[in-house]
């Protein structure tokens, strides 16, 4: 099977001393700097938007902790209003411990389902 690739020129110009190998060998040298630039470039704005979303998570973490306790104490204030009240008609047909069982479940498969709200 014949070898392929390329093939080595014989006579004066054929040394590496020669214009064009010498022309070839820079633009090669210009094109792997720029190709290294260019990957170093592509790091660092991975590395940045790596950063921006470890802040935003940090950010969101906060609310949820924020919002739970919220959820947490409105559902204090709910149970005590409703016990305090004395129409518990209003609330006939409520599964009451449903709606104020801890949300950990429902968080469980949401987090299987990140898509859904």
């Amino acid at each position: 099977m014949p070898r392929r690739g390329r093939v080595k020129k014989e006579g004066p110009e054929s040394g590496e001393d020669s214009d064009e190998y010498r022309k070839r060998r820079d633009r090669n040298n210009l094109a792997v700097k720029r190709s290294r630039v260019k990957s170093k470039q592509k790091t660092q704005e991975t590395v940045n938007r790596v950063n921006e979303l470890r802040n935003e998570n940090t950010v969101l973490e906060e609310k949820v902790k924020t919002l739970t306790k919220e959820l947490g104490f409105l559902k204090e204030l709910f149970l005590a209003h409703a016990s305090n009240n004395v129409d518990a008609s209003k609330y006939e047909g409520i599964n009451l411990q449903k709606l104020l069982a801890d949300d950990s479940s429902a968080s469980t498969s949401n987090d299987k389902n990140p898509g859904t709200t």
